[in-house]
């Protein structure tokens, strides 16, 4: 039994190394890249459709990004052809980009959950995402894989996600749309090296990671995360840099700060080379609001602090 315990203790130390060794690799394999912080070339500027004012019509919505400076946008799960169409027209006449649809039932219908008829509501929530992705042209759909709960372990939570969505590949290589795994306040994929094999695990083109660099402040740090997914990295949400987020001095050697190390996040992405949508996941506002997120991104871009 003991030899057992050590022989799996080798192994999973093995794979540990194997992804930090992977994920520096990475990194070095684009140490020859110029850091373009002074410009942000490369990045892509993006709201989550929320952001947005809700008031208006889709196509105000999507007018209103565009004059404050964004490229793209990211609407959650639409459900009739009338809603895709109509952001389809919006998106045609006003040049914003929809490059990724976030998946809406993720939450309320977990992969995870011991109930087969939640999970096939799940499931079938993110064939429609898939396909909303696919009519409109973006090429990503948000996914939150797991909620580890009271009643869903840990365990139980990582293999029936993984079991969905190996289900769910054949649709989106049909489709032509990757299935993005967003780290999120779920209990779950507490570390940068767990987030790599979970994705590596699948062994799939069709399966990337949608990284928030908000959402493991609490446990890590940010550009930790960025150095360590790499290659696997496909599309980035930001947020705690909007107008009205106290932004403290960012200092390694003090544990109870919440401030993000924009610089540090940026020439991380630089690093890996990152080279795609960055979208804020904040607030509604006005448009003086959008302006002045946009303002603030434009500043995270070049290496600079928001504010």
């Amino acid at each position: 039994m003991t030899g057992i315990c050590n022989r799996r203790k080798f192994l999973w130390g093995t794979s540990l190394a194997t992804l930090a060794v992977g994920g520096l690799s990475r990194a070095q394999g684009h140490s020859n890249l110029a850091v373009r912080s002074e410009s942000g070339d490369g990045l892509k500027k993006a709201v989550c459709i929320g952001v947005l004012p809700r008031e208006l019509s889709v196509a105000e919505r999507f007018q209103l990004a565009v004059e404050a400076g964004f490229e793209g946008v990211e609407p959650n799960t639409l459900s009739t052809p009338e809603e895709v169409e109509e952001y389809r027209e919006a998106s045609r006449r006003t040049g914003l980009r929809i490059h990724s649809i976030m998946n809406a039932d993720h939450w309320r219908y977990p992969l995870s959950d011991p109930d087969p008829a939640v999970v096939n509501r799940c499931v079938e929530g993110i064939k429609t995402s898939l396909r909303n992705a696919h009519e409109l042209g973006a090429d990503t759909v948000l996914l939150v894989p797991a909620v580890v709960t009271a009643s869903v372990r840990y365990i139980e939570a990582y293999q029936r996600s993984q079991e969905r969505i190996r289900e769910l590949l054949p649709l989106a290589e049909e489709l032509q749309v990757v299935l993005a795994i967003e780290n999120v306040s779920n209990r779950f994929l507490l570390s940068p090296l767990e987030f790599a094999r979970y994705i590596d695990e699948f062994d799939s083109p069709w399966v990337k990671a949608y990284f928030d660099v908000g959402n493991v402040t609490s446990i890590g740090f940010p550009q930790d995360w960025i150095r360590m997914l790499g290659s696997r990295l496909v599309k980035v949400h930001i947020k705690k840099f909007e107008p009205g987020v106290e932004h403290p001095t960012f200092d390694p050697s003090d544990r109870r700060t919440q401030g993000i190390d924009w610089p540090g996040v940026r020439q991380a992405l630089a690093e890996v080379g990152y080279e795609g949508w960055v979208t804020a996941e904040v607030g509604s506002g006005s448009a003086e609001y959008l302006q002045e997120l946009s303002r603030r991104m434009d500043r995270i871009f070049a290496g600079l602090s928001p504010a």
